[in-house]
């Protein structure tokens, strides 16, 4: 710990030129696995029905395993050159994935896509070493606002240029852009030194010890996973909704919604702030209200409104993501030389916990409806919000 202190009072500052480029980096890896989605139908076209079912399946595989084999080795190696690495890399499967003329060869490449995308997962706990204490909350707000806008813009680009000129030019065009975010990466990032000299054996059995001896950890990781199986249950039921009676929405007005989603991407770095100066716990339970107003919204009118459909993403995004920079504030200061591997506890948590809602969301939906998927929405995001307000008050900025 105390090499790791050292470590971190001998980093550079963060600058705003390197917030900006930590910011596009994240939001450019991230979205290539997203890319994919707007394109199934084209997909479907040329390698048959399995394509809409394997090729987002392997991507996301890839970066659920990309989060849980390469993001600890942000701690023992350098951090900028971890990411040019795998955008390097990056770029060259998605040139293979462009000329693809298999489905087999389509979701290899598409599987290492997810692994390699978790380049974004690099750039924001490096973004916490790099900024002081005071202003780590806003600091990580601000990557992390990239990072989702990344998310919100993938699917609009890759539908437009899909529809234009076809599926194999998101993915050759997304390749160049791996490039130019490389060369960014180099040129825009300062050196670091890693933050522990362990070999992969060691960094990975070091997880371990960290979610035993770190409780913050435990309950951040807890916290966000209920909310995402919120967010999740939610959205994997939405299109089926809409799509039906009394609205009738195509898939393209069904996707309109995510364009809400930009709210809450903007205001992490606002939600970050407010943990730096105050303390994360109060941003934590606003954003489980916010999430359980959302679903309380449409329980009572989203069976039969737009308005308020569009009312509870706005609550339910927002509620989301403040909650998303709050518990990262919480978990990349418990200790400074293992911000790679706490960023892996955390994100498999919510990975796990998005998988369970969109599992019970689909589930209750079949089964009871609408209603139904509420009342489970709901009860994910109180158990939520129960996490903080049982928490001991020891540390209060934790």
């Amino acid at each position: 710990m105390q090499d790791a202190l050292m470590q971190d009072a001998t980093m550079p500052p963060l600058s705003a030129a390197t917030r900006l480029s930590l910011s596009l980096i994240a939001g450019g890896a991230v979205a290539n696995i997203y890319y994919n989605q707007p394109l199934l139908g084209l997909l479907v076209q040329v390698f048959g029905h399995d394509a809409s079912v394997l090729v987002p399946t392997a991507t996301l595989a890839g970066y659920g395993i990309g989060i849980l084999g390469l993001v600890p080795l942000g701690d023992a190696v350098a951090r900028r050159s971890l990411i040019v690495g795998q955008l390097l890399l990056l770029a060259a499967v998605l040139v293979l994935a462009g000329f693809s003329g298999s489905l087999s060869v389509l979701v290899l490449a598409s599987f290492l896509i997810g692994v390699l995308s978790t380049a974004a997962q690099q750039a924001v706990p490096f973004a916490a070493e790099l900024a002081p204490d005071a202003t780590r909350g806003r600091m990580v707000g601000q990557v992390m606002t990239g990072l989702l806008l990344g998310i919100l813009l993938a699917r609009t680009l890759s539908g437009f240029v899909g529809a234009w000129l076809g599926w194999r030019a998101v993915f050759l065009g997304a390749a160049g852009l791996s490039v130019a975010f490389a060369a960014l990466a180099w040129f825009g990032l300062p050196r670091t030194p890693p933050a522990a000299r362990l070999g992969y054996g060691a960094l990975m059995g070091s997880i371990l010890d960290l979610v035993r001896e770190q409780p913050v950890l435990r309950r951040a990781a807890l916290a966000q996973a209920l909310l995402f199986a919120a967010f999740n249950a939610f959205w994997t039921t939405l299109a089926l909704l809409v799509e039906g009676p009394p609205f009738g929405l195509d898939p393209a007005g069904a996707g309109l919604f995510g364009l809400i989603g930009a709210a809450g991407a903007l205001c992490a770095p606002v939600a970050g702030r407010f943990a730096d100066t105050r303390s994360p716990r109060p941003v934590l339970v606003g954003g489980a209200v916010l999430t359980l107003a959302a679903f309380l919204v449409f329980g009572l009118f989203g069976g039969h409104s737009l308005v308020a459909l569009a009312v509870g993403v706005l609550l339910i995004d927002i509620g989301i993501n403040t909650a998303l920079i709050a518990n990262q504030t919480r978990v990349y200061a418990l200790a400074p030389g293992a911000r790679g591997r706490i960023n892996t506890v955390f994100f498999t948590a919510i990975f796990a916990g998005g998988a369970l809602g969109a599992s019970a969301g689909t589930r209750a939906f079949a089964a009871g409806g609408w209603p139904a998927l509420c009342a489970v929405g709901g009860a994910f995001a109180a158990a939520s919000l129960l996490v903080p307000l049982l928490e001991p008050r020891d540390h209060p900025r934790s």
